[in-house]
């Protein structure tokens, strides 16, 4: 009480100051908890339910369930829903392998197919645009409303591709296979949602069938080979030191590009995949330097932070890339030693404007004969 705080004080001054703070707390924390039950009390509905409770006390019983039972039934379900799914996969996967080995590459081929994009889009007469054609679409409830066509797939191309490109024409055209395969699916496992196929030539076909709107610029930026669950599945885990050229000769454009390559490379990378940028010239710069000699793991927050540290790069002095492809061996022979890391595939990826060496000491001592890192 204020009567004890002040004989404290007369007697003790640096214990009162302690008391004071100590009871102050106390009353911060009452007063915060009593908050906090009240709000609970207010919109948990603690205390409806007890009244209902009491009100139907008489009619309730409580039962007993046995726990490993109720696991032991969802974990066969779960089983079941994921043996279903991988059937799924298994007879895309085998349709898509034989329609692509009976295929016989033509550059000259000519095909109408459903681009996403242009699908019921008319010309000023009229008339249905190149690739476009009328698709049925209706509202589905399982696909959340939307206007889905449950017999046909569409493809979608990289705005930055061209729509009729022979590589695309001819990928677009074995693939149709898959069609038939998406709706039986479908039919035998209706809990399935979408299904795609992802093609490293860059088209993407999606089922069911569903109308893809460009942003307000007229652009569509997705591509499916940058997507994570492509970069997984179309390539192992990997450890990689990026080396970035910024010797006087970069300035400009030159240095812009540069920027824009690795950020690009930075897209290709997934959780699984380990990096590190370094710029070099006369010296060693590492891009963020609190990660010097270490790789960190390409999550999104990660290569986030350093595209932002990209913008600091400026183009001076002379390149020294003997120096930095040592460091750049240096720290993936160190790294991968740890355990740490991909402990798998390992690569220097080098982004520069020319160099006027072949730096055959550099790899003879650290690259071969095994080559374990790859250029």
């Amino acid at each position: 009480n204020p009567e004890c705080c002040t004989l404290v004080c007369i007697e003790t001054p640096q214990s009162t100051i302690n008391v004071l703070l100590v009871s102050r707390v106390k009353l911060w924390a009452s007063a915060f908890g009593g908050e906090i039950k009240s709000i609970s009390a207010k919109y948990s509905g603690s205390q409806l339910l007890q009244k209902k409770y009491k009100e139907l006390e008489k009619s309730v019983r409580v039962e007993e369930i046995d726990g490993m039972k109720v696991v032991k039934n969802l974990s066969k379900k779960m089983e079941e829903m994921f043996r279903k799914k991988k059937e799924a996969i298994r007879r895309l996967v085998e349709a898509a392998e034989e329609a692509h080995l009976q295929h016989e590459e033509n550059p000259e081929l000519q095909y109408e197919y459903f681009n996403a994009v242009l699908i019921n889009e008319v010309d000023e007469e009229g008339n249905n645009v190149e690739l476009g054609g009328e698709f049925v679409l209706e509202p589905n409830e399982h696909f959340n409303n939307l206007s889905v066509n449950l017999s046909l797939s569409v493809v979608q191309v990289p705005t930055n591709m061209y729509n009729k490109d022979p590589a695309i024409v001819n990928g677009v055209y074995w693939s149709e296979a898959l069609n038939k395969v998406f709706v039986d699916n479908f039919e035998k496992d209706p809990s399935l949602i979408w299904q795609y196929f992802g093609s490293a030539k860059g088209f993407f076909r999606q089922y069911p069938g569903v109308k893809w709107h460009p942003d307000e610029h007229g652009v569509i930026a997705f591509d499916c080979r940058n997507r994570k669950w492509y970069i997984q599945a179309a390539t192992s885990p990997k450890d990689v030191v990026i080396l970035v050229d910024v010797s006087g000769s970069m300035k400009g454009l030159r240095l812009t590009i540069a920027r824009q390559t690795v950020s690009s490379i930075l897209d290709t990378l997934g959780d699984d995949d380990f990096f590190n940028i370094i710029a070099y010239n006369q010296e060693i710069h590492y891009v963020e330097p609190c990660l010097n000699g270490t790789l960190v793991r390409a999550d999104r927050n990660n290569k986030a932070h350093f595209r932002e540290h990209l913008d600091k790069l400026f183009a001076k002095g002379i390149g020294l890339l003997g120096d930095a492809l040592t460091e750049a061996f240096t720290i993936l022979s160190d790294f991968n030693q740890t355990g740490h890391g991909s402990v798998c595939s390992q690569a220097i990826m080098l982004v520069t404007d020319g160099a006027t060496q072949m730096y055959d000491d550099v790899f003879a001592k650290f690259n071969w004969p095994d080559r374990k890192v790859r250029n």
